[in-house]
């Protein structure tokens, strides 16, 4: 796949930095689907690179729908080029995004892989839907290299273990995480893994997180899916009532609630629209 090639499809295009709760992304709009899929994955994987380029944790391609529901669709890439079915935080920042250059109103449904999820624009703050929670399977014992760890799988969208710990200040997330993202009870594809810390903030109790994000391979500032994850489990183990805030690594505060009806989880936090512009070539060599 030839940079140049790509980087004359997009030099005269608008690109977009935003953030949410600390995660950022970078956003092209690809209505007229120009950047074809493949492309997609080399461009996140030269411009998400940090120092070198723009820096994100995803790239995010806003596309046509195929469901006569939804207003737009996105392909969705981690930095290192994956695709995901879903992100929570993703999506919270692309709807702010979106509804801040008219594109969709401020109710309105994002196609993704995990399929149907809705948006409502709440000033600075995006409250999206998630799809129903599946594959629950509590109290798994998980033997590592280091130790064995008591986990709780749950997919929102995409595949979380959840691994409670006393104080995640003191978790050794580089060296546990890795282990148990590639661990073989979640083969083939793997699992993002967060460590949860259940605390109290003016006699309410609050969930504290850290995330290790299959794809970025790495500690990020924030994740909306196992922010959710963490708060269903949490629910179903009765530790916590929902709604529930949920303190993120970059400090930001995530509410999470359940419509135990429907069994559709709710993600709501501050979103950020940082910046547009356009790419020199260099940020593809």
């Amino acid at each position: 796949m030839e940079p140049k090639e790509i980087w004359l499809k997009i030099r005269d295009a608008e690109i977009y930095k935003v953030s949410a709760s600390g995660n950022d992304f970078i956003v092209l709009i690809n209505l007229d689907k120009k950047i074809t899929f493949e492309e997609g994955q080399f461009l996140a994987q030269r411009l998400c690179r940090a120092k070198f380029s723009v820096s994100a944790d995803g790239l995010i391609l806003i596309e046509p729908p195929k469901d006569p529901i939804a207003q737009v669709s996105w392909n969705f890439f981690n930095s290192d080029g994956s695709p995901a079915e879903m992100c929570g935080n993703g999506a919270r920042a692309v709807a702010r995004l979106l509804y801040e250059l008219n594109l969709v109103p401020d109710k309105f449904y994002l196609e993704t892989l995990a399929g149907l999820i809705s948006a409502e624009i709440r000033g600075t703050r995006v409250r999206i839907s998630l799809n129903r929670p599946k594959d629950l399977n509590l109290n798994i014992s998980i033997r590592t290299d280091y130790d064995w760890y008591l986990g709780h799988f749950v997919n929102t969208g995409v595949p979380h273990v959840v691994i409670f710990w006393e104080n995640i200040e003191d978790v050794p997330i580089e060296r546990i995480a890795p282990k148990i993202r590639y661990h073989e009870i979640f083969a083939p594809a793997g699992t993002n893994v967060n460590f949860i810390e259940v605390a109290e903030d003016r006699g309410e109790k609050i969930l504290k997180i850290r995330t290790y994000e299959r794809g970025v391979e790495g500690e990020t500032l924030a994740c909306g899916t196992g922010a959710c994850a963490s708060a269903y489990i949490a629910y179903k183990l009765n530790l916590i009532n929902l709604p529930v805030n949920v303190l993120t690594r970059g400090g930001e505060i995530l509410t999470i609630d359940f419509d135990p009806q429907t069994e559709t989880l709710y993600l709501e936090g501050e979103t950020t629209l940082i910046l547009k512009g356009k790419i020199f070539f260099d940020a593809l060599r």
